[in-house]
């Protein structure tokens, strides 16, 4: 499925990229030789009109070959077609076509998904750590995130699932802003149900190097709210041997109240002493009966760190509510998460590059088709929405003024524009030799960073 989802990934984003280099060659009357999708030998191809349409082994990229004076001869009669001989405008607009048609896909991507509905995780709070940002905030176990205002607006934006509140604060954080919460309490008694408090969290006091995909634990998110509760017994594990059964209700660990199953998970991993875990007094309600049990964890690996575990499913389910929109709404809103996903990437990207955040936070092309397969495991509208993310990501990657880029090539047509002149053939080969350096070594970051997280490394 994995493999499957990826090279799906790759293809469609590819195709689109290229398709619009190719519909805009050919509004421009260019002449395009080919058409390929894909590199290296070729295992079919098909000649339409003057084109020939290409399909090669090697999946990772494809080009869309244009005649032009500079790669070889051209027949003067056809010289009024080469690439080279358009007017400036043109140029530009056949290179920027090809990330342009990679943005305009994510916009009828994202909005495919909000005219279809997603079935998203409530954004009902578990327990924040104690001392973390949010838990000095006032936000507990059972309250709803309904809606957040970044600093310097007037304008609530409303919440409706823990992926959009994430979204919002992983924006905020980036750009530095404080952000405020509109808070309705979920407590027991009735009379307090729906209760709205407006709660403050300092996000520009977080540097930007510490926005990463473990940003929202530090600062105390800790999931969703999931009753505290035994949904599952490892057989001849630590929990069965303790005492416990599927249903129990955890309400103490070591004279701790549990007010939740993310709650419960942290007791368990903080239960570690100096790498030796030690036993858990647990006291349990089971069919209106409360007792205790005491349990010894074991060290498991967990992703390349020992852990303490009591080999148990925990938790009971959590709230879901689906989110869908209208026609126009679902538009709007997509083109407005195709702009922040832009514009976030590109603030991001101008930040590591000044040294102001992790570049651990580059993915390449191993955490792509992670969540390639993880997404499309669960649903062609969560693909689809995945799909509509790495169509940004290209969109913005092809537009950064790198000279082996399509950027970089608007980047030479903005000087010929200034100076009335191209840049010369010996520049060029200087340009592109850095460009290639600096691909190659965002790449080698890339590919470190994947396998760093594949490995469990800090």
């Amino acid at each position: 499925m994995t493999v499957i989802a990826f090279l799906v990934t790759i293809g469609v984003l590819v195709l689109i990229h290229e398709y619009g280099h190719y519909r805009a060659a050919v509004a421009c009357d260019v002449k395009v030789l080919r058409f390929s999708l894909g590199f290296g030998r070729v295992l079919w191809s098909h000649t339409r009109g003057e084109t020939e349409f290409v399909l090669s082994a090697l999946p990772l990229g494809g080009y869309v070959k244009m005649l032009d004076e500079r790669e070889g001869t051209v027949d003067p009669a056809e010289r009024h077609r080469a690439f080279n001989r358009k007017p400036l405008r043109q140029r530009a607009f056949v290179v920027a076509a090809g990330p342009l048609a990679n943005l305009v896909l994510a916009v009828v991507l994202y909005a495919c998904v909000n005219w279809a509905g997603v079935q998203e995780v409530r954004p009902w709070m578990a327990q924040p750590r104690a001392d973390s940002m949010v838990a000095r905030a006032g936000l507990a176990s059972r309250d709803e995130v309904v809606a957040l205002r970044a600093a310097q607006s007037d304008d609530w934006v409303p919440v409706r699932s823990m992926t959009e509140l994430q979204w919002l604060f992983t924006r905020a954080a980036v750009k530095g802003q404080d952000v405020q919460l509109k808070v309705a309490a979920r407590a027991t008694d009735s009379a307090a149900l729906g209760a709205q408090r407006t709660v403050s969290l300092a996000l520009s006091s977080v540097p930007a190097s510490e926005v990463d995909n473990g940003l929202l634990e530090r600062l105390g998110f800790s999931g969703p709210y999931a009753d505290p509760v035994v949904a599952q017994v490892v057989p001849g594990g630590p929990a069965e041997k303790g005492g416990l059964r599927q249903g129990d209700r955890v309400l103490l660990v070591n004279g701790q109240i549990v007010y939740d199953a993310g709650q419960l998970r942290q007791a368990i991993r903080d239960s570690a002493v100096q790498g030796k875990p030690q036993p858990l007094l647990v006291r349990i309600e089971r069919a209106g009966r409360v007792q205790e049990v005491t349990l010894q964890p074991v060290m498991k690996d967990v992703q390349g760190k020992l852990l303490p575990r009591i080999e148990a499913g925990l938790g009971g389910p959590v709230a879901v509510t689906e989110v869908r929109y209208g026609a126009v709404e679902g538009l709007t809103r997509a083109v407005a998460k195709t702009w922040d996903v832009a514009t976030l990437s590109l603030d991001m990207l101008g930040k590591m590059l000044v040294g102001e955040a992790s570049i651990k936070n580059l993915s390449g092309p191993i955490t792509i088709a992670d969540y390639a397969g993880k997404s499309a495991q669960l649903g062609w509208v969560y693909y689809v929405g995945f799909l509509a993310l790495v169509s940004v990501s290209l969109g913005v990657l092809n537009l950064l003024p790198l000279p082996v880029l399509d950027g970089g090539h608007l980047m030479y047509y903005l000087f010929e524009s200034v100076t009335g002149r191209p840049v010369s053939d010996r520049w060029l080969e200087r340009l592109q030799r850095g460009g290639v350096a600096i691909m190659l070594l965002m790449m080698s970051l890339a590919l470190y960073n994947d396998f760093a997280r594949l490995l469990g490394a800090p």
